[in-house]
């Protein structure tokens, strides 16, 4: 840990002095890399140096311990040594959690994409509460929101709903949510009391830029649709709808959510970049993914990760194995516990496994 430490100030120094040279300032895209890599290692220089400070008060507390005769001293100093070992105890194990390898997507804005499962037209109700928890938790957090397609049903569900999340670190605290969501409660329409089942699936996708996902226009078959929805005097009007098909790989996208053929092709091609570098991602990590599964999963969409229970008013995430009684607040996006619970147990599971000490 502290040979890639000891590179890390090394090169933090170096860049450093990168950041103030004249030249590089000149050349603006190689001074904003070098500005953001200064920055993304800052938190970890800046408590290594911590570490460092409290090992030399350390080392030279106990030097001067062996030469100290004034009981009353020695006894002071003896309580500073062992304040000095939890301070490197807890220092070590918070620089052990900062080198910890980074997902390069964590930083990235997200499409999420949520899809009315089994049970009728009761899990288009729960996955449009759904898409509603997500919305009201992006707005907790000051991020932004754009719905890119909704194919809801006449009682006010959806049956599937795409839309992007634009904010600081979105994929990294929204990536965990991905799988299959388990309702439990009595229907509206239910005369007899009986608590149903029925379930949703969200998909979380890091948003893919032109650099990471290049399409090829011959790979690409683009149809133009009459928009299909629950009303509204714009649809079945005009072929605004638009629908991406990516012939290598079969996946097909269709966004009729805005009135513009040409807008809703935007907004297609996005999601369609995001679902491309998914794919191929998916495809790369499946090995290692086989080696080894998270505590909190895989990520894979038919995995059944929570239940929310509304008879007992209880949400329990299967991954983690932990319940919280408060499913009112937590359908109107008051998620942060669960989500850094998630994230918490993701750190610790990769802890556990270790990392390169070189």
């Amino acid at each position: 840990m502290f040979k890639k430490l000891d590179k890390m100030l090394s090169r933090y120094e170096k860049l450093n002095e990168l950041v103030a040279d004249a030249d590089v300032i000149s050349r603006m895209d190689e001074w904003k890399a070098y500005s953001k890599e200064l920055a993304d290692m800052s938190e970890t220089v800046e408590k290594y140096t911590e570490y460092k400070k409290v090992a030399k008060e350390l080392a030279d507390l106990e030097r001067d311990i062996t030469t100290e005769t004034d009981r009353e001293m020695k006894d002071l100093m003896q309580e500073e040594i062992l304040s000095c070992k939890e301070k490197i105890a807890k220092i070590s194990s918070e620089l052990r959690i900062l080198l910890l390898p980074k997902n390069p997507d964590d930083d990235k804005n997200v499409i999420m994409e949520i899809r009315a499962g089994a049970g009728g037209e009761e899990a288009s109700l729960f996955a449009y509460e759904l898409y509603r928890m997500y919305v009201k938790y992006a707005e907790k957090n000051r991020w932004k929101t754009e719905e890119i397609d909704n194919n809801s049903t006449e009682l006010g569900g959806v049956k599937e709903v795409v839309f992007s999340i634009s904010g600081k670190s979105a994929f990294g605290k929204l990536k965990f949510e991905s799988g299959v969501h388990r309702v439990q409660r009595v229907p509206e329409t239910e005369s007899q009391g009986r608590v149903h089942t029925s379930t949703a699936t969200v998909a979380v996708l890091p948003e893919a830029t032109d650099v990471e996902v290049n399409i090829d226009e011959k790979d690409l078959r683009v149809d133009t649709l009459r928009s299909s929805g629950a009303g509204g005097q714009h649809i079945n009007k005009t072929e605004s709808c638009i629908r991406l098909t990516h012939i290598p790989t079969g996946i097909v996208v269709l966004c009729q959510d805005e009135r513009s053929q040409t807008k809703n092709r935007e907004k297609a091609m996005k999601v369609l970049k995001s679902r491309l570098y998914d794919y191929y991602k998916s495809q790369a990590d499946k090995e290692y993914s086989e080696n080894r599964r998270s505590q909190v999963g895989t990520g894979d969409r038919s995995e059944r990760i929570r239940t929310y229970n509304f008879p007992q008013g209880r949400v329990t995430d299967h991954r983690i194995g932990l319940t919280l009684y408060s499913i009112d607040n937590f359908m109107m996006g008051d998620i942060d516990e669960m989500i850094e619970a998630l994230n918490i147990a993701d750190r610790e599971s990769r802890l556990a496994a270790g990392f390169d000490e070189e």
